[in-house]
C-alpha cells in the first residue's frame, strides 16, 4: 500500500467500525436546574481559556521561528477536536454502555435537551485539553497536517474510550470504584502518554543532542508568554476542577481551595528540587511545577483534605525536574516538559486520590484499583498513540524536512512569521514572494 493511501484506509476502517455498532440507545444524562447550567457554562468558558494558556506557554518555550506554528496547532486542535468529539468521541464516552467498554449512542447528536447540551459543552473542553498536551512536547519539528490528524484521533477515539471506562456510569473501571474526579489520568495522563508516543516517533529537534548524546540547551523565545500562559492555565483550572461538580454546589469551595493549595505547593516543590541540587531556580520549571501540582490534585480535589492537597501538589512539583532529566537520559526531546507535568504528575495524583481519600485513608483495595487505572491508561493511550503516530509518519507525514526545521515552521507551514520585523526578513520576503518553493 502506498504511503498516502494508509491514512484514508485507516479513516475508512474507523468509520466502518462506528457504522457497525449496535443501534443507538439514548444514555441517561444528569439532570440540571438553571443554576447548574449557568455554573457549568461558566466553567466550560474557563476551561476554554486554558487553550490560550497552553498556546502562550508552548509558544514561549519554543523559538521565535516557530511561534506561529505552535499557536496555529493550539488554535486548530481545539477546532478539529471539537468536531471529532461531537461526531464520535462523545458517543463513545457517554453513550449507552451495556458492555462497560464503549458507548453505543449519542453520535453527532442534533436532538436533545439542555441536560445533554450542558454535559456535552463541558466535556468538549476536556477533550480539547487532552489533545493539545501533545502539541508542546512535539513542537518545532512536527508537520502541521500530521499533528492535526493525530489530534482528531485523540479526541475522537483514544481519549473517549478510556474516559468511557472511568467516567461513564457503566464503565468497567468506574464500577470498580476508580477515583478520578476531574481527570488527572483520564485527561492529563492520557494526553501525556500520547505526547510520549509522539516524541518517540517524531524524534528530537535538530541539534538537541550532540554527537556523544549529551543534551544541548535550546531556550524558548519569550518567558513572559510562559508566565502569562501559566497564570491563564491556573485560572482556568478553577473551572476545570470546580466545574466537574456539574452542579452549582457548595462542594466547589473545597475543590477550588484544594486546587489553589496544590498549585502553590507544586511551584514550591519544583523550586526546592532546584535549590537542593544547588541549581538556579528557573521560571520555566517553577511554572511547570505549579502546573504539575494542578494536574496532581485534579483526581482527588473533591475527596481530599487541604493538608493532603498540599502534600499531593508538593510531590507533583518535585517530579517535574527528575522527570525531565529522565527523558533527556533516554534521548527524548520534550519541548515543554509535557510528559513529566501531565503523565507523571497525573499518575501520582491518581494514586494520591486513593491514598488520601477522606474518611478512608490508605485503603489497600482502593489503592489497587487506582494502580490498575494508572496502568491501563498507560497501556491504552501510549500504545494506541504509538501506532497512530507511526501510521501518520507513513502517510500524512509527521516529521518536518530538515531544511524547514532549520528555517522555522512558520515560513514553511504557514507563510507567516510571528516577528517579521526582526526575524529573518530577507528569508520571509523570499519565501512568500517565491510561492514557498521549498515546500515542493
Amino acid at each position: 500500500m502506498e504511503r498516502r493511501a494508509i491514512l484514508p484506509a485507516f479513516s475508512t476502517s474507523l468509520l466502518a467500525m462506528v457504522l457497525l455498532l449496535p443501534a443507538p440507545a439514548l444514555a441517561a444524562t444528569p439532570r440540571y436546574d438553571g443554576a447548574d447550567v449557568v455554573w457549568v457554562a461558566i466553567a466550560a468558558a474557563l476551561v476554554f481559556l486554558m487553550q490560550a494558556g497552553f498556546a502562550l506557554l508552548e509558544s514561549g518555550l519554543s523559538r521565535a521561528k516557530n511561534a506561529v506554528n505552535v499557536l496555529m496547532k493550539n488554535y486548530m486542535d481545539l477546532c478539529v477536536g471539537t468536531l471529532a468529539f461531537w461526531a464520535l468521541g462523545f458517543g463513545l464516552m457517554f453513550g449507552a454502555n451495556p458492555s462497560g467498554w464503549l458507548g453505543q449512542s449519542l453520535f453527532a447528536p442534533s436532538q436533545g435537551d439542555s441536560d445533554l447540551w450542558t454535559l456535552m459543552l463541558f466535556q468538549l473542553m476536556f477533550a480539547a485539553t487532552a489533545a493539545t498536551i501533545a502539541s508542546g512536547a512535539m513542537a518545532e519539528r512536527t508537520r502541521y497536517v500530521g499533528y492535526l490528524c493525530g489530534a482528531v484521533a485523540i479526541t475522537g477515539l483514544i481519549y473517549p474510550l478510556f474516559g468511557n471506562w472511568a467516567w461513564n456510569g457503566n464503565g468497567w473501571l468506574a464500577r470498580l470504584g476508580f477515583v478520578d474526579f476531574a481527570g488527572s489520568t483520564v485527561v492529563h495522563s492520557v494526553g501525556g502518554w500520547c505526547a510520549l508516543a509522539g516524541i518517540l516517533v517524531v524524534g528530537p529537534r535538530l541539534g538537541r543532542f550532540d554527537r556523544q548524546g549529551a543534551p544541548r540547551e535550546i531556550r524558548g523565545h519569550n518567558l513572559s508568554f510562559v508566565a502569562l500562559g501559566g497564570f491563564l492555565l491556573w485560572f482556568g483550572w478553577f473551572g476545570f476542577n470546580g466545574g466537574s461538580t456539574v452542579a452549582a454546589s457548595v462542594d466547589i469551595a473545597l475543590i477550588n481551595l484544594n486546587t489553589q493549595l496544590a498549585a502553590s505547593a507544586g511551584a514550591l516543590g519544583s523550586a526546592l528540587y532546584r535549590l537542593a541540587g544547588r541549581r538556579p531556580v528557573l521560571l520555566t520549571e517553577t511554572v511547570n511545577g505549579s502546573l504539575a501540582g494542578l494536574v496532581g490534585i485534579t483526581a482527588g480535589c473533591a475527596t481530599m483534605s487541604p493538608g493532603f492537597a498540599v502534600l499531593t501538589g508538593l510531590v507533583a512539583g518535585l517530579l517535574v525536574g527528575p522527570g525531565g532529566r529522565l527523558l533527556l537520559a533516554l534521548k527524548l526531546d520534550d519541548v515543554v516538559s509535557a510528559v513529566p507535568v501531565h503523565a507523571f504528575a497525573g499518575a501520582w495524583g491518581t494514586l494520591a486520590a486513593g491514598l488520601f481519600y477522606s474518611g478512608d485513608l490508605f485503603d489497600p483495595e482502593r489503592i489497587t484499583v487506582q494502580l490498575l487505572g494508572i496502568v491501563v491508561a498507560f497501556a491504552w493511550a501510549f500504545f494506541a498513540a504509538l501506532i497512530l503516530y507511526m501510521l501518520l509518519a507513513l502517510s500524512a507525514g509527521l516529521r518536518a524536512p530538515a531544511l524547514h526545521e532549520q528555517r522555522g515552521l512558520d515560513v514553511s507551514e504557514h507563510a507567516e512569521l510571528g516577528y517579521p520585523e526582526f526575524s529573518q526578513p530577507h528569508l520571509y520576503d523570499a519565501e512568500v514572494a517565491g510561492g514557498l518553493e521549498s515546500r515542493r
